[in-house]
């Protein structure tokens, strides 16, 4: 009886097994994957991620930065070097067409022709220290010095203007030229001379004074 009972529990014991086993075997068929760790992560997807936080590292940087000259932010201004590392605004010599010109006729002295001279609206120009170039008619009959010394150099900008006086004939005698304009320039070498009309004037040995920032100083004394 013993022997029986132990022949059908194994009998039960290896169909209860069996069951066990093929219901096994079905589950991992029919069930979802495992899940992969963190080991298992394909190499193109680790690449991506990295890729993406290199980008955000670098936006995170570049937020901060200053621009400069190559990142097409503004550069130092320009001008020359004080010594002191500041920079000094350079300032231009003038030339005849920097300048609004004008004459007028003074009575003062015998007679003389009063020019004056301011920069054109936007510009700042230094008028040197050295006579105004006048010359008169064909011939370039150019005016001597009417001072002994000199004088300062003048800087036009905004309102200022500068006078210089021209008389036409410092001698006694009857002669000379009749003429109606003037030509004036800022030195010998100026390109651009400019022509102004003065009305009939006679020119004899003229002169012309230095530049001043006050027309009573511009009265030619011979």
């Amino acid at each position: 009886m013993f022997g029986k009972r132990r022949k059908a529990f194994l009998v039960s014991a290896a169909l209860v097994g069996g069951t066990l086993l093929m219901t096994a075997c079905q589950d991992t068929e029919d069930g979802a994957a495992p899940s992969a760790s963190a080991t298992d992560v394909p190499a193109a997807d680790a690449a991506g991620a990295g890729a993406s936080k290199g980008a955000d590292k670098g936006t995170e940087q570049g937020a901060g930065k200053e621009p400069d000259a190559k990142d097409g932010g503004s550069a130092e201004g320009s001008g020359a070097d004080a010594g002191d590392g500041t920079k000094v605004p350079v300032q231009q010599a003038c030339g005849a067409n920097d300048i609004s010109w004008s004459t007028r006729s003074e009575s003062q002295a015998g007679g003389y022709i009063l020019i004056m001279a301011k920069a054109k609206q936007g510009i700042t120009c230094i008028l040197p220290a050295a006579l105004p170039t006048v010359a008169f008619g064909s011939d370039g009959t150019e005016a001597g010095p009417a001072e002994q010394s000199v004088g300062d150099a003048v800087t036009l900008s905004g309102a200022t203007t500068a006078y210089a006086g021209v008389n036409p004939k410092t001698t006694n005698t009857d002669g000379g030229k009749e003429l109606d304009s003037i030509i004036v320039g800022v030195g010998n070498e100026d390109p651009d001379p400019v022509s102004l009309e003065v009305g009939t004037i006679t020119v004899d040995k003229p002169v012309v004074t230095n530049w001043h920032t006050a027309p009573a100083d511009a009265v030619p004394s011979a």
